[in-house]
């Protein structure tokens, strides 16, 4: 059940990154490396979370404060997604 709700998240973030338009060079770095790290947990959606996932989890935090007063509702879908993998014991 976990991973099919951090699946459904997933699908819901990619699909607000897609949304984002005009960026500065910060945010589409932002946005590059979230991509990155949706396309690494989708390949590792078998496995459990683990330590190594830490630096992940600051970079979507990051991410959080960063889109928070232009895209509030990615920075919503981002805090959802991070509630979820702590929730699996990240």
């Amino acid at each position: 059940m976990e991973q099919e709700k951090l699946r459904e998240q997933l699908q819901a973030l990619h699909r607000e990154l897609e949304k984002v338009e005009c960026v500065d060079d910060t945010t589409a770095r932002v946005l590059s490396t979230l991509r990155d790290d949706i396309r690494n947990i989708s390949e590792k959606q078998t496995e459990c979370p683990s330590a190594e996932d830490e630096p992940l989890m600051e970079r979507m935090s990051d991410a959080v404060g960063h889109f928070e007063a232009d895209h509030p509702k990615l920075s919503m879908t981002i805090k959802h997604l991070l509630d979820s993998l702590a929730n699996m014991g990240l």
